[in-house]
């Protein structure tokens, strides 16, 4: 009964959050689903400390989907990958609850540490596409990781991360639907540092033309200054 249930929680999971599923029997044919089935399997038994076993299961879920999961990672309730391939999630790697993984994304090490090696990835987290969270240190809760960002250290709660290397563009003091969990209302940096330097740039033009104007009136106020000192002395 517990499988079944499993089985049931894993369809929602994947017809809640992919618009392009129509019907429950093709979530048999999806990868999220099968890699998940290989995985819950596989990790029962690696705490069981039947490694190899562990890994041959494991392995055979890489060959049918693409995406690889380590035995050894922790992973809550409600997790879903998008499409999926090329995803990869190290050994001691712990994802919470509500959290959405697209395709191409790493939570991996940097390969200098040792024990916990790969991220804590908090409740209700997005990563998109191609992006790479590589080190031992935690994405908070509520947090989006832009597409192709490589973040390389701890992420605060309810925060937005996107660049190469990641940093914090936004910050909320609320949670994050799943309903609001899109790849496309994500800040530019980059822009906006640009339209930051054209304001400011903007602003320094317009003071040196005010300064030059002030220039100028000083010289004519000179000159009529000259001119009536020497009408007054002829």
């Amino acid at each position: 009964m517990k499988f079944i249930k499993r089985i049931q929680e894993e369809i929602a999971i994947i017809r809640e959050r992919d618009p392009a599923i129509h019907s429950s029997m093709e979530v048999f044919l999806y990868p999220s689903f099968k890699v998940m089935l290989h995985y819950r399997l596989a990790h029962k038994l690696y705490l069981k400390k039947h490694y190899f076993l562990a890994r041959w299961i494991s392995q055979r879920g890489v060959r049918k989907t693409g995406i690889e999961i380590h035995p050894g990672a922790q992973i809550g309730k409600g997790f879903f990958i998008d499409h999926g391939n090329g995803v990869i999630i190290g050994e001691t790697a712990i994802i919470g609850d509500n959290v959405t993984l697209y395709q191409g994304v790493t939570l991996g090490g940097t390969g200098k540490e040792t024990g916990k090696r790969h991220p804590t990835v908090g409740n209700n987290v997005m990563i998109s596409a191609g992006a790479k969270v590589l080190g031992s240190f935690k994405i908070g809760d509520n947090s989006k990781i832009g597409a192709g960002s490589v973040v390389l250290e701890e992420v605060p709660p309810n925060s937005t991360v996107v660049g190469v290397p990641g940093r914090v563009v936004k910050r909320k003091k609320q949670t994050l639907p799943q309903e609001e969990m899109n790849q496309v209302d994500l800040p530019d940096p980059v822009r906006e540092d640009i339209v930051n330097l054209q304001r400011a740039d903007s602003e320094l033009t317009n003071r040196l033309l005010d300064l030059e104007n002030v220039v100028r009136e000083m010289k004519r106020q000179r000159e009529r200054e000259k001119k009536e000192g020497k009408g007054a002395t002829q």
